[in-house]
């Protein structure tokens, strides 16, 4: 619980660095990068993690492996390498992100189909998201062959089940209540 207040924290002070350096989106970027490089390297992972590998190494790494990253994500490796906080890296990327989305008012949806989204599905999504959200929205594509066809769509606490599993399901609870 304290590693996520601290995350939170972080990610504040990176994202109102960042706007008030006009350089948020930049950063978005680079917050992007942290969560996909951590998330695919389970040695970057457990790198970041491992208390044995003293601060300056887990720095001098970052500051090589993200060298193309804005000055306020290179501040944050170095205010990390200062308070031995290297850990909650992927934390704060996360943190940073949801803060991002919500000072921009942007919701994301998680459409989750049996096959790939195609432009004509995801016109029927967006037409659909319009009912549940007045925010701008980006869509996120989980393939899941089991809910046969149709989708399912999730917009925070919310979701919409048009998927032909869940339309066969309602009708043999019908039959079998008859």
């Amino acid at each position: 619980m304290a590693e996520s207040r601290a995350a939170v924290r972080y990610a504040k002070a990176i994202l109102d660095l960042a706007q008030v350096n006009n350089n948020a989106d930049k950063v978005l970027s680079d917050m992007n990068s942290v969560l996909l490089s951590v998330k695919e390297s389970k040695e970057l992972r457990n790198f970041l993690e491992n208390p044995v590998v003293k601060g300056q190494t887990k720095h001098n790494a970052l500051t090589e492996i993200f060298s193309s990253s804005q000055n306020e994500t290179k501040g944050l490796f170095q205010l990390l390498l200062e308070n031995k906080r290297f850990e909650i890296l992927p934390a704060i990327a996360k943190q940073f992100q949801a803060l991002y989305n919500e000072a921009n008012n942007i919701e994301n949806a998680i459409v989750t189909t049996a096959v790939p989204l195609t432009g004509e599905l995801e016109t029927k999504v967006l037409s659909k998201i319009k009912e549940f959200s007045t925010k701008n929205v980006t869509i996120s594509n989980v393939v899941d062959e089991s809910i046969i066809g149709g989708f399912i769509l999730r917009i925070g606490d919310k979701q919409y089940n048009a998927s032909v599993a869940n339309k066969l399901q309602q009708l043999k609870r019908e039959f079998t209540n008859n």
